[in-house]
This record gives C-alpha cells, structure tokens and sequence, in this order.
C-alpha cells in the first residue's frame, strides 16, 4: 500500500536492545506548533484580563458584614482568595480563640497586627502543654487595648505580673473568665485593683488560692462600682471572696456552685450591705453548705427576683436538710418581687410552701424537683394561690393525677406545664388537662417514671455531672483528698435537668460565662 518509512521497520543485523526513534518533524510543522502554543497563550493572557473581579466594588465595610455571616472555617478559606480578602477579614474580626501554648509568644506580634480589632479574647491551654506566660499575656494586653471580654483556660504560667497589667492597660475590659489557673489571690487582686470597668467575673477552679501561708482575701479593688455579676465555681477556699461579694456596690446576680466551706455568715454579711440598696436581684446556690440561717438573711434583699436552691450537701444532727421552714417562710415574707424559684433536692413542707404561694404574688416561674414532702395537697396550694405563675415544672415529686388535676381551674395565666418521672403522674391526667384547657401547654414524661436509677441519667445544665477529681486534686496545695470527700457524693449525679436550662434569659443580663 505505499507505506512510508515507520518505527516499525526490523532492527538492523546484528544490533540488540534495538529501540525504533520517532523522527523529528519537519521544519514547517515545527513552526506551526509554536504558533499554535503562542496563540492558545494570549487567548489565555486575553481572557484573564476580561474576568472581572466583581468583589472591588464591594466597599470593605459590606464585604467585612458578608463575612459575620460565614463561618469561622469559611473566613479562614475567604481570607486566601485575595490580599484585599485577607485584610479585611483580619480587620473585622472582634472573636479570637487560641491555643496559649508557650510556643504563641513569637508570633504575637505579627498575629494581632493582622487581628488588630479583637475584643473578645479567650486563651486556652491544656494540662500537658506549657502555657503562654506573663510576657505573652503583656504583648497582646499592649496591643488590644480595646478588649472588652477575655477568658482564661489552663493558663497556669501566669501571674499577679501579667494579670495586673491586663487589668491596667485593657481599661474597657468588662467581662472577665479565668479556669483552672495558678495566679490566686494575689493575680486576682491586682487585676481587681486596675480594672475599673469590670461588669462580670466567673472564677472556677483556681488554683494556688491558698498558698499554704496566711489566707489573701480578695477585694473588689477598682470594680467596687462597676461590677454587676459574680460567678464562683468549684473553689475550696471561696469565703476569701467575702470582701469582693460584699465590696460590690451594684451586685445584681451571684452564683455559688459547689464552693466549699460554709456560707451563711457571707449571706448575712451580704444582706447588711445590701438591705440599704438592695441591688441583689439573682442568687444561685448550688451544692453549697447554706442553713435557714443563711437563707433568712438573703431574705432582706428586697428586689430579688430569682432564687435557685439547688441539693445543699449538709444536714442536721436528726438527719433532715438544713434548710427548713424558718429559711422558706422568711423568703415568703421579705422577698415579695420574686419572679422565679427553683428548688432541687429540698423538702419544704406545707407551711412553707404556701407562705410562698400566697406572699409571693409575683411568682412566674417555679420549679420542684426531687422533693419527698411535694404531694397533692401541696400541688393543689400552688395552683389555688399562685394566679400569676406562667410555667411549672414538676419532677421526681410524690404527686398523683389527683394533683395534677387542680390545673385545670388554678393558675389562670398558666401556659405550660411540665411533669416528668412522677411515677404516680398518668398520660391519662395529660390529655384530660389539655382538653380542659386548650392553650395550656402540658408535657408528662410518663415513661421514664420506670427508671429506677434515675440520679445517674439525668443530664446537668451547666457543669459536668462527673467531677474530674484530678484536676480537683491538685487545685488545693495538697487537700485534693477533702475534695473527693465533699464532692464524692454528689459528684456523679447531675441532679439539675435541661427542663431548667433557663426560663428567665430575658430577665438576665449575665449567665457568668463569656
């Protein structure tokens, strides 16, 4: 057929590993390749120029407004797609979270120059790592001066140094967090001291509080008129913040959750200071050793409109909890504004439950929860005499469908009641309520009533229900063993439920945490 010479001709004689060559193509051939690559390149060059980067007609502002609706993965992706991207999503970015390792001091210069709007700042180091220290926390104090939030986490490597200088140069700081932190009372007195626009402060777990020599008390310092909300946690020593408690001209809310030591006497020193103002409106006291003695005393804040008493750990010599009649009925009398009550792993009795139905007028929100002396005359009191409670939560209470039934003519501005592992409580009651009255809201958790273990199934509405003893171990110089002691009960039943996650977070301007 006329074939033309090919790699595909026999080897020559006598010539082994013969390997055929493609011959090389003509000249003209050769030129017209090139031509061919040249043009598809300036049809490229010509095309990259015709796109047109529509995001420069974006002002920064819109763009910086676009990128508060990403999330944090996608502003990190964002940032990459241009120089321009990259700047202004440094620039509107008021959120930081880092990992306070020692190894973030060299890069804090070149960090926060690109992050140079932040106001919330948290810092967080684990336990195996060495944190960020005194220096670290220096530089990034210099250059976010604007910092109105900061939480501290693990940051052990910090001291009295580094805390006053935040304090000293952040001067529109106004919610502060620390957790699990070496600096003690000597750090926080001389952060307290130069932070004179502080509003809330949550301590939880601080360690080197009681340095084994004499006990520091902590003072408001600067902030003794400027601080609104204080939250204690899983502290041993936590009656050294007595001066603080009682030094805080504007106190509105203080939450006390399994911080040792006994509390009545602050109570009572705090009533003193405040039955003049009466600025107190919210107290939590959660797994704190309070006495009607105390409670009596909290009675005096006239303006307190959310109490929450949540399992007190001690008892009296006969065995019963320490907080009785006298403490309830005192709360009945005095605190006529309240809004909100919850009580967990208490035994009012009947006398003090319906002092509080019929003196606390005001009451909206009102939950009962683990109580061996709630039962159907009591539940009946509530719904006869609390016209304005608007909701009820009810659990793990000895009442009956009898009680429940009271409903269905009590508590005129009643929109939703809850019921849950009341094992005398039917489904039945359920669906009689609702068809008597429509718009009520009614939820019966009738079969969980059959869990017999039911302390260690519930779920905890802002701490782990088990504790880390480790942790606890050494936070106190050595006393880890008192810890154990104390918690140890308590430790593993996460009492309090999501059914009481927050019914007032209109009502609250603080929850503590940052």
């Amino acid at each position: 057929m006329g074939q033309s010479p090919s790699s595909h001709a026999p080897p020559p004689a006598g010539v082994s590993n013969y390997r055929p060559v493609t011959p090389p193509p003509s000249s003209s051939a050769a030129t017209s390749e090139i031509h061919s690559r040249k043009h598809s390149q300036e049809e490229s060059d010509e095309l990259s120029d015709s796109i047109i980067d529509y995001s420069s007609e974006i002002p920064d502002d819109c763009l910086a407004l676009i990128f508060q609706f990403v999330t944090s993965g996608d502003r990190k992706r964002c940032s990459l797609v241009s120089k321009r991207w990259l700047l202004v999503e440094g620039q509107s970015r008021h959120r930081l979270t880092l990992n306070a390792q020692s190894e973030l001091l060299p890069i804090i210069p070149s960090l926060f120059s690109r992050y140079d709007s932040v106001t919330k700042l948290s810092l967080r180091c684990d336990r195996r790592s060495v944190s960020l220290n005194d220096a670290g926390l220096i530089q990034i104090s210099l250059r976010c001066r604007n910092l109105t939030r900061v939480k501290l986490r693990g940051c052990r490597e910090i001291t009295e140094l580094g805390m006053a200088a935040l304090g000293n140069t952040c001067k529109n700081l106004k919610k502060f967090s620390c957790g699990s932190c070496n600096f003690g009372a000597k750090g926080l007195n001389a952060f307290l001291d130069n932070c004179s626009s502080l509003e809330e402060l949550s301590v939880k777990r601080l360690r080197g509080i009681d340095d084994g020599g004499a006990p520091e008390p902590i003072g408001p310092g600067a902030s003794d008129g400027s601080l609104r909300s204080i939250v204690l946690k899983e502290l041993y020593n936590g009656q050294l913040f007595g001066p603080l408690i009682c030094g805080a001209k504007k106190l509105k809310t203080l939450k006390l959750i399994r911080c040792l030591g006994d509390w009545d006497r602050i109570l009572e020193t705090i009533s003193d200071y405040d039955s003049s103002d009466s600025s107190l409106v919210e107290v939590h006291l959660e797994r704190v050793q309070v006495s009607d003695i105390g409670l009596s005393a909290l009675s005096k804040c006239a303006n307190l409109e959310i109490l929450h008493m949540i399992k007190t750990p001690d008892c009296t010599n006969t065995g019963t909890n320490r907080i009785g009649n006298e403490g309830l009925i005192a709360i009945a009398k005095h605190s006529v504004n309240l809004q909100e009550l919850v009580l967990i792993g208490i035994n009012p009795s009947s006398v003090s439950l319906e002092a509080i139905a019929m003196n606390c007028k005001k009451l909206e929100r009102l939950a009962l929860c683990g109580s061996e002396t709630i039962a159907d005359s009591e539940i009946s009191c509530i719904a006869s005499k609390c016209v304005a409670l608007k909701k009820l939560c009810i659990k793990r209470c000895p009442v009956s469908d009898e009680g429940i039934e009271a409903f269905a003519f009590g508590c005129p501005n009643l929109v939703k009641i809850k019921v849950k592992k009341c094992r005398n409580v039917t489904g039945e009651v359920g669906d009689w309520l609702r068809s008597k009255r429509g718009s009520l809201v009614v939820n019966l958790d009738v079969c969980a009533a059959e869990v017999e273990n039911v302390d260690a199934q519930e779920e905890p509405v802002e701490f782990s229900a088990t504790m880390n003893q480790e942790s606890l171990a050494t936070s106190a110089s050595g006393r880890g063993s008192i810890f154990r002691t104390r918690f140890g009960v308590l430790g593993g039943r996460g009492f309090v439920t999501s059914t009481f996650r927050r019914w007032s977070v209109g009502n609250s301007s603080s929850n503590g945490n940052l």
